[in-house]
């Protein structure tokens, strides 16, 4: 099977996805493709559960893994008392009604923990911080869902206004660490990208919105880039949450990034724009983009998501030239979509899997699973992966032509996404990690 990504892109899996390192969010590309993999299309606890570890407090940050140890990053939270209740909702900005959508912590330990691939066993349960009082977050958010970035002996972690650092990567000693204050309302979400001597931050809060690049060896500041001016006056609609993707085109690299209302691309040494799109009035972008072909695929976010195709060859503001189709029913506002040779496929929240051509936006099939969906879906051993809060796992033949779902189950909700090795896969529910075989 040929898949649609650039030479850069290959060459980054050639350099890891084949050595069986998943190093961060969607791995290696960042667009959740294992194309070594062999991984079972179908498993059952206990028979292909290799091992399974406790993993202490919660956390929606993808589990990253280099040579035989995983890193994950977690949140053990303390029941809040009447005061710290009310304290939070005066500082949520937040009506009582509205606040009843957020989750209040009294105090919050957040944890970097190291595990042996081999047998789950873990090596290392490091404090990174501890915070008294945090401000509130969304219920179906947790105080350590950005996925770290491990880079040789540096694991580069980031909970958001709690702090981002750069850690060695078997002791867990601090090598730098920064406190970048943003207002994001309902906890942060995108995760760290690296590029060269760069650790990129995307900072789309309620109070301010900007993407920053810092140095990964010193974390001083390199650049600073504003978004483009949002039409949106209320700040809960200017914010965002999505991961960058690193993409090349024509030899040009670029990092683009989804936002409120805008879809950005950046020279990544710089953080000078290189083309904009006006997607509307969507807001809170979780999906990561992907790209195959001289085109990426991206999702709008709240408010009534779409899914976008937009030629990557533009300047300036390329909304009435560049975009190629869009797709408006049935798009994911959480989990990112997944591109295999000319095929798009996506989840949308409630359970919806579809199949679309990604030369046209005409859909092959759809099919509904059942279930609420945050994971991004993974593609290996030739399917789809799709993983459910509710446990379920659901794998498709990647193929232009709907094949019967096959269906496997995991004891625990399932909202973080999957690492891929070889022929194993590291799977993190709210309480577990698994590595099934």
């Amino acid at each position: 099977m040929r898949i649609a990504v650039t030479t850069t892109l290959l060459a980054l899996a050639s350099q890891l996805t084949f050595c069986s390192d998943w190093p961060q969010f969607r791995g290696p590309d960042g667009q959740g493709l294992a194309l070594d993999a062999q991984i079972p299309v179908k498993w059952d606890e206990p028979d292909s559960v290799r091992w399974s570890t406790d993993i202490p407090g919660t956390g929606w940050s993808s589990p990253v893994v280099q040579g035989d140890r995983i890193w994950v990053t977690s949140a053990v939270e303390t029941k809040p008392t009447d005061e710290q209740i009310a304290k939070q909702q005066k500082e949520s900005r937040l009506t009582p009604d509205l606040f009843k959508r957020r989750q209040v912590a009294g105090n919050v330990s957040l944890r970097v923990l190291c595990l042996d691939r081999n047998s789950g066993r873990i090596i290392r349960d490091t404090e990174f911080a501890s915070v008294e009082s945090p401000e509130a977050i969304h219920v179906g958010n947790t105080y350590a869902s950005p996925t770290p970035v491990i880079e040789g002996d540096r694991l580069y972690v980031h909970f958001g206004t709690h702090g981002t650092a750069c850690l060695n990567a078997e002791t867990h000693q601090v090598i730098w660490q920064r406190v970048i204050p943003v207002f994001y309302s309902v906890g942060v979400g995108s995760s760290p990208v690296i590029y060269g001597d760069l650790l990129v931050l995307v900072c789309d809060g309620i109070d301010k919105q900007f993407v920053t690049a810092l140095d990964k060896k010193s974390g001083k500041d390199v650049w600073k880039t504003d978004r483009p001016p949002i039409r949106a006056e209320d700040g809960q609609l200017r914010k965002a949450y999505s991961t960058p993707l690193l993409i090349q085109h024509d030899k040009t690299d670029q990092l683009v990034i989804p936002g409120a209302q805008w879809i950005v691309s950046y020279e990544p040494l710089t953080g000078k724009e290189i083309w904009r799109v006006d997607h509307g009035d969507g807001f809170s972008n979780v999906p990561r983009p992907v790209f195959g072909d001289g085109t990426v695929y991206v999702c709008t976010g709240y408010g009534v998501p779409e899914l976008w195709a937009i030629r990557v060859d533009g300047r300036g503001d390329v909304t009435k030239t560049h975009v190629t189709w869009k797709v408006e029913r049935q798009i994911p506002k959480n989990p990112s979509p997944l591109l295999i040779d000319n095929l798009l496929f996506a989840v949308s929240d409630n359970g919806i899997v579809s199949c679309f051509d990604a030369r046209t936006g005409e859909t092959h099939w759809q099919k509904r699973i059942g279930g609420n969906f945050s994971a991004s879906p993974i593609l290996a051993s030739g399917h789809v992966f799709f993983f459910s809060h509710e446990g379920d796992v659901t794998t498709f033949r990647a193929s232009a032509e709907m094949s019967d779902p096959v269906t496997s189950h995991i004891d625990g909700q399932l909202m973080a996404s999957p690492a891929v090795l070889g022929s194993s896969v590291v799977l993190r529910s709210r309480t577990k990690l698994y590595c099934i075989k």
